[in-house]
């Protein structure tokens, strides 16, 4: 366990589940199926391309959801600030960007009430991936370079894999949120390189785990998510 203080943030809320499906129906159906075992969904691109993000939007927070705008914008920056300035008319909680300092900038300029997150290094990412994007540094460098980059320009929070969690922790204390995707009850057989569990995600630090297959991919969806729930409450007890 490490010493900072845990977030004040509704237990319910930390499952973040990840709505990657292609169509409104598909998601109606996840979206009912799980009922009150998930109050925070993550919309993704895939989902953007539908043609009914904003109408499923709008749904999810008539049921009292919350909504976090995986986008991971990345253009010039007045580009972020304007698409971040649309996406904030739409009451949406967490919106990501995938950019440099200037693009973060614009992103929080225009954000309003809403958190921008930066994304540090994605969780599907291997030291071979890096090589071959030209980064000459390991990840857990580029994860707290990143992160005390955000920091200091005003942004709610980051996307990190968990197992750079501790070492921003102690890098940027408790100043961050900190979303962990790639969380796996199991062991991992899919693209995701970098993976936690819950329990280790949540006690190296993170606030929130996003938590996609596991769940969609389920017997039992909704029994997946009260187990991964179960588990989260239990850490906090």
């Amino acid at each position: 366990m490490t010493s900072y203080a845990p977030k004040p943030i509704p237990t319910q809320e930390r499952l973040i589940f990840a709505l990657d499906v292609p169509d409104l129906d598909t998601a109606d159906q996840l979206i009912n199926t799980l009922g009150d075992s998930v109050s925070f969904y993550k919309i993704g691109l895939e989902f953007f391309l539908s043609g009914h993000y904003f109408d499923l939007a709008a749904r999810l927070k008539d049921q009292g959801k919350k909504i976090f705008a995986d986008l991971k914008l990345f253009d010039i920056p007045p580009t972020v600030g304007r698409a971040v300035a649309q996406l904030a008319k739409r009451d949406v909680d967490f919106v990501t960007v995938h950019g440099n300092d200037a693009m973060l900038a614009a992103a929080v300029e225009n954000a309003g009430s809403m958190g921008v997150l930066a994304v540090t290094a994605l969780t599907s990412l291997d030291r071979g991936d890096l090589d071959d994007l030209g980064f000459d540094c390991d990840i857990e460098a580029l994860v707290l370079s990143r992160a005390r980059r955000a920091l200091a320009l005003g942004c709610h929070g980051v996307i990190s894999s968990g197992l750079e969690v501790q070492a921003l922790r102690q890098s940027v204390d408790n100043a961050l949120t900190v979303i962990c995707p790639g969380i796996r009850p199991v062991d991992n057989v899919d693209d995701q390189k970098r993976t936690m569990n819950a329990h280790e995600a949540l006690a190296v630090g993170a606030d929130y785990l996003v938590v996609g297959r596991p769940i969609r991919d389920a017997d039992d969806p909704r029994a997946a998510a009260m187990g991964l729930q179960q588990e989260i409450a239990s850490f906090f007890e």
